[in-house]
Formats: structure tokens, C-alpha cells, sequence
């Protein structure tokens, strides 16, 4: 039986470090499922979810604890399950892009919430364009949306909700 888990750390930049987490996980046995690895500044933001057998988790978990107190890091681990009520649902990507405005992820992800869909993953930045000098705002979210659900209801609402805000938006099936 597979266990499952998430590993999360903020630490210091430096590229050494994503090849030390990497090395942890292949020696304890587990495998990266899933990871994010993001430069923040001065610091760089990891995220691992592992899959390995009970001892294997168990190893991991105590090199990521002797890890942590070598380095002086503090890391986050929690074992989790994979939830399997996905395929009751359908994968969307959605791209949002406009000026950069306080509380767009807030009204954007309210609107997922409030018509039923899950947010899986979402990531944002903020850029100048190169033309005009605007600052701009770009979000990527990964939605499941329930078969039962009207896609052309969600996506319309979607549209004119984003068209209101002055945002220009892309909900779209992942292949």
C-alpha cells in the first residue's frame, strides 16, 4: 500500500539545497510524486509530495527531522491521502491576466468556490510590460469542475465576472 507525504520548507536560496531534498527522498526509498521547487527573494519555497511504503515514509521523515536541525530549517510534514473522488470530476485550466489590483485572488478564487469547483493548484506573478510600463497581474488555477455541473453556465458566468473586473480570461479542458 502506498502512503503519501507533504514536505514543505522555506529556506535559504541556494541551489544546493534542492539536490540535498532530492538525495533524502531517493535514499529513504520513496519517490516524488509531485514537487515545487520557487526562488522568493532571498529564499527559495519547496514543496514534495512523496509516495513509498510505511518504513519508507517512516525513513524520510527522520532524515528530513535530522535535516532540519543541521541546517537550522524549519520543515513541515503531514502524511496525507490521494483523494479518489477526482474522477467525478472534470480538470480546467483557467488564466487570468490584467492589472495588477489587490484582492484579485481573493474574488477570483470566491468565484471557484461559490460555483462548486475545486481548486487544485494555483500560481500568480506580477510583471511590468515592456510597452507601456503597466503593472500587470497574471493567475494560473487548475479547477475540477463536477460532470453534473453546466460548463457553458460555469464558463459564461466565469467570462462576464472576470469581463466586470476588467480581466481578460481563459477557462479551458486539460488534455
Amino acid at each position: 500500500m502506498q502512503n503519501n507525504l507533504v514536505v514543505s520548507a522555506l529556506v535559504e536560496n541556494a541551489n544546493e539545497i534542492m539536490r540535498k531534498f532530492s538525495k533524502l527522498v531517493k535514499s529513504s526509498g520513496c519517490n516524488i510524486v509531485n514537487s515545487h521547487f520557487k526562488v522568493l527573494g532571498q529564499e527559495l519555497s519547496l514543496t514534495l509530495f512523496l509516495a513509498g511504503s510505511w518504513d519508507a515514509i517512516a525513513k524520510i521523515e527522520d532524515m528530513l527531522r535530522t535535516f532540519a536541525q543541521a541546517h537550522s530549517i524549519k520543515i513541515l510534514m503531514r502524511r496525507t491521502t490521494v483523494d479518489e473522488r477526482q474522477g467525478d470530476s472534470m480538470p480546467y485550466a483557467v488564466d487570468v491576466v490584467g492589472l495588477d489590483q489587490s484582492g484579485t485572488i481573493f474574488v477570483v478564487s470566491n468565484f471557484m468556490l461559490e460555483n462548486g469547483l475545486s481548486i487544485q493548484e494555483m500560481s500568480s506573478n506580477t510583471y511590468t510590460t515592456a510597452m507601456t510600463g503597466a503593472k500587470m497581474f497574471a493567475l494560473h488555477i487548475m479547477v475540477n469542475i463536477p460532470v453534473d455541473s453546466s460548463i457553458a453556465r460555469i464558463r459564461g458566468d466565469f467570462i462576464e465576472f472576470c469581463d466586470r473586473l476588467n480581466l481578460d480570461a481563459i477557462m479551458e479542458p486539460v488534455k
